[in-house]
């Protein structure tokens, strides 16, 4: 009889593991993205989900971003994906916006986490001040977290020559994009 619970508790423990592993964000990762992924992998990576290709046009500056769109069964946007260069099925992905809240970090961070759910959790690399944004660099993961300029006191908002500290951003600042970068 304890063999048998045993056998029911490993099954569920390695069931539980494989839903987590398919949204979980880490170096090198995200769900059944790595680095490594090329856009040719997307169709079987995501053979159960929808993908709406939105294939940039033009010539030199004037072109747009090649932009893979994620979405699951239920026509959730789930996430992002731009490679480096566009009408090549051959290259690999370079950035990943995070939509939805069901990726998140090791550390249980996702989209609809603060600041302060970053600062406590993560180690933060650098902050770069842009002029309506800031961004979060957390390198330990290959992420970074953009942040509305419009939290920040008023005399940190203006300009981007201002040197913004953590202890500028206040704990409850809700991030405005997630995003995952492999250079």
């Amino acid at each position: 009889m304890k063999k048998y619970i045993l056998i029911i508790v490993i099954l569920i423990s390695f069931g539980c593991s494989n839903y987590s592993i398919d949204y979980s964000i880490r170096k090198g990762k995200v769900g059944k993205i790595n680095y490594d992924t090329m856009v040719k992998d997307l169709d079987s990576l995501f053979s159960n989900d929808s993908i709406v290709k939105r294939i940039g046009e033009g010539d030199y500056m004037y072109s747009g971003e090649d932009k893979y769109l994620i979405f699951d069964k239920e026509q959730n946007h789930l996430l992002t994906l731009t490679p480096k260069q566009q009408h090549d099925v051959n290259e690999k992905i370079e950035t990943i916006q995070v939509v939805s809240e069901k990726f998140e970090t090791n550390k249980g961070i996702n989209i609809n986490s603060t600041f302060n759910d970053i600062k406590i959790n993560h180690k933060i690399s650098s902050i770069q001040n842009t002029i309506s944004n800031i961004v979060i660099f957390v390198d330990e993961i290959d992420t970074y977290f953009v942040i509305d300029k419009t939290n920040l006191p008023i005399d940190l908002r203006k300009g981007t020559d201002i040197k913004i500290e953590e202890i500028n951003i206040p704990p409850k600042s809700k991030i405005k994009r997630f995003m995952v970068g492999w250079n």
